[in-house]
């Protein structure tokens, strides 16, 4: 029995440290293009600093061919800049990145627990993983309002661990939010945000002064209903929403640690950024009763792990109001 016990013991000893052996030599492998080796890091922390140096990466976050949107989006688009902000949250990530051991942990608890619960709550447990949308500048760019306005009601429709929603709470007196990853709820609730359950906001009879929904429509069973039910829960003629999608549009849902295609799938045609941003704001908003206001292109930053400093997809994030005309039928 004892041999038995210190064989196992043994074994995952050995596991163990091929695992850790097998990081380390991934670790090894990371370019200067991520900035893994001191000198190339260090740069480009200065180069943050500064404001120079990330400008031929970056400036692809924010560029926009207006000549290719339609013609009705085209003077809607609003440009945007890498920003203190923007930098601050990628310096962030960067030091996060070198956090050797936190990252060995991180990477262990992922491995072991994917099968078992979904992306978003590992990330809650652990506590990593958190998302950049926006800034308050840009925030407040986008929606065309000074550093002092105030409006009663916020919703953030799937709020992950509430950071972006922190961003924007200034702005309201009354913050609202729903989850549907349990270890995301305690970090919403520990932040004093009151949470609303995913199927229990359209009918709590309150109204929003502004709705977020970012980067949700593509990961949603129904968008279409999803769209029509915050159009029916804003305050009448002033009531926003701010809605990001990431682009090239592509519907999953997350069940458990696997992939799906949602029930209602959205195709959105169009091959280029602003093909499909035309697409988005002349057909899909529409038909579920929409008009867009403004639009601009943005980075969607995720904190990075031990093999990428930070993530970044591509991202069309819209301002919203309810259109005067009859909502389309979804044919």
């Amino acid at each position: 029995m004892m041999c038995h016990l210190q064989l196992r013991t043994l074994l995952f000893g050995a596991w163990l440290l091929a695992y850790v052996t097998f990081l380390l030599s991934i670790r090894r492998m990371w370019t200067i293009k991520h900035a893994r080796r001191p000198l190339a890091r260090a740069l480009f922390v200065n180069m943050l600093n500064e404001g120079e140096g990330t400008a031929m990466e970056t400036h692809q976050w924010y560029h926009c061919s207006p000549g290719l949107l339609g013609e009705s989006v085209r003077p809607l688009f609003v440009q945007s800049h890498l920003d203190s902000d923007t930098k601050a949250f990628l310096k962030q990530s960067v030091e996060k990145s070198t956090w050797l051991f936190t990252q060995l942990y991180h990477s262990f608890v992922s491995t072991v627990l994917t099968p078992l619960v979904s992306r978003t709550s590992i990330n809650g447990f652990l506590g990593r993983g958190s998302m950049f949308v926006f800034s308050a500048e840009q925030f407040q760019r986008l929606l065309n309002i000074g550093p002092d306005w105030k409006a009663p009601r916020l919703l953030d429709l799937g709020a992950g661990d509430g950071a972006v929603t922190e961003m924007m709470r200034g702005h309201f007196q009354e913050v609202y939010a729903t989850e549907i990853s349990p270890p995301m709820k305690w970090h919403l609730q520990r932040r004093n945000f009151k949470l609303l359950g995913v199927d229990e906001w359209q009918q709590s009879g309150l109204q929003f002064d502004v709705i977020s929904c970012l980067n949700l429509l593509d990961r949603c069973d129904s968008p279409l209903h999803l769209l029509r039910d915050i159009r029916q829960s804003l305050v009448p003629h002033t009531g926003r929403l701010i809605l990001a999608a990431v682009l090239p549009f592509q519907a999953w849902v997350e069940v458990g640690g696997t992939w799906e295609r949602p029930k209602e799938h959205l195709i959105v045609q169009g091959k280029t950024w602003e093909e499909q941003v035309t697409i988005l704001s002349c057909d899909i908003f529409q038909m579920a009763g929409f008009e867009v206001e403004a639009v601009t292109r943005l980075p969607y930053l995720c904190e990075g792990d031990m093999y990428e400093d930070y993530y970044v997809l591509d991202d069309a994030v819209f301002v919203l109001k309810a259109s005067n005309t009859t909502e389309k039928s979804h044919q």
